[in-house]
């Protein structure tokens, strides 16, 4: 008999309906919770079941029932959970996804749940483990060129899980004005950009990565290893519970 498909928990984020194009101008304040489908797409190509989790989810209820997270990308996580005041070029906050991401973080890694963080994903891992962010680098930030084309190499530490997947270097693209400043206790550095930008954190000895582009958008999506590993990673928590 087939093993079930583990299930793989997917962030969003909240807009009105009124942001979105289509809706009638009745619909103006209705709220949506919305994520960028590639993400699905990307957890359904390496054979697990993606489950959206609402912002109004109790993380608690959810991370029962999951096997892995993956935390999305999205706007800025507001500078007070790391302790600073917040500069100009920094995104208006959205304090119930970061209650609600910071507490699912939290959840999962007291769990010893599988966790990929993605661009934003990977800032709220750092900050979630005590880490800080540059608010600004504007640089990275390349919406001249469509999400699949790569724009940066990375250099990849021997030994860690990103050099298992991916070996020494790795082109990817570059979607992102935030990057991670100090590194969270306990996490390690495991690939850079050329500029020395922090592309990969790993904890060491759990299932747990945060990368800073966005593979999901990538045209090697399907093939991608990383989303293959939260995917095994998954199965094997899954079946450890059963």
């Amino acid at each position: 008999m087939t093993a079930p498909a583990p299930l793989i928990g997917l962030t969003g984020r909240r807009k009105q309906a009124g942001q979105v194009e289509g809706f009638p101008a009745s619909f103006a304040d209705v709220e949506l919770d919305v994520y960028v489908v590639d993400y699905a797409r990307a957890v359904l190509d390496a054979g697990g079941l993606p489950v959206h989790i609402p912002q109004d989810a109790d993380p608690v209820r959810y991370l029962e029932r999951l096997d892995a997270l993956l935390l999305s990308g999205g706007g800025d996580v507001e500078p007070a959970r790391y302790g600073v005041a917040r500069q100009p070029e920094t995104h208006p906050p959205e304090r119930r996804r970061d209650d609600l991401e910071l507490a699912l973080a939290d959840g999962a890694m007291s769990r010893g749940l599988p966790v990929l963080g993605i661009c934003r994903g990977l800032q709220l891992l750092n900050v979630a483990g005590g880490g800080t962010l540059n608010q600004h680098v504007p640089g990275h930030a390349r919406y001249d060129v469509p999400g699949d084309v790569p724009t940066d190499s990375i250099d990849i530490e021997a030994g860690t899980l990103a050099h298992e997947l991916y070996g020494s270097a790795h082109k990817i693209n570059s979607l992102h004005h935030q990057t991670v400043d100090q590194v969270a206790d306990g996490w390690i550095v495991a690939a850079r950009s050329a500029d020395g930008t922090i592309e990969v954190i790993e904890l060491p000895g759990r299932p747990a990565i945060g990368v800073q582009w966005h593979p999901e958008l990538m045209a090697t999506r399907s093939s991608d290893p990383l989303f293959a590993w939260l995917v095994a990673r998954a199965s094997e928590h899954r079946a450890a519970r059963i």
